[in-house]
């Protein structure tokens, strides 16, 4: 998917998956979620994520409500931190941030 945001691109074809998570769901379940988090050669980070009518990439199609979507996010460097920290293991930390203090 690309995707033109304030100006800069993201592209996660020539970004590097960093990681990724989903919910488990079955794909018809309307919470069916996924999340990649991506690095741009910038070092900028974004997810794209994708799920079912009730998550926050969901679409509005207007006179049918909410649908299956998937969108782009660009997100700073501590939110990043943070979304590894809740989803990957230590060592996908570690290879993504480099050690931290104990």
């Amino acid at each position: 998917m690309k995707k033109i945001i304030n100006g800069k691109m993201y592209n996660t074809e020539t970004a590097c998956l960093m990681g990724e998570r989903s919910n488990c769901y079955g794909p018809s379940d309307f919470r069916c979620c996924s999340e990649q988090l991506y690095q741009k050669r910038t070092k900028e980070f974004f997810m794209y994520g994708s799920g079912g009518a009730m998550t926050r990439y969901a679409e509005y199609v207007e006179g049918c409500g909410s649908t299956y979507g998937e969108k782009i996010i660009p997100i700073t460097e501590d939110e990043a931190k943070e979304w590894v920290e809740k989803y990957l293991t230590v060592d996908e930390y570690i290879k993504i941030f480099g050690e931290c203090e104990e």
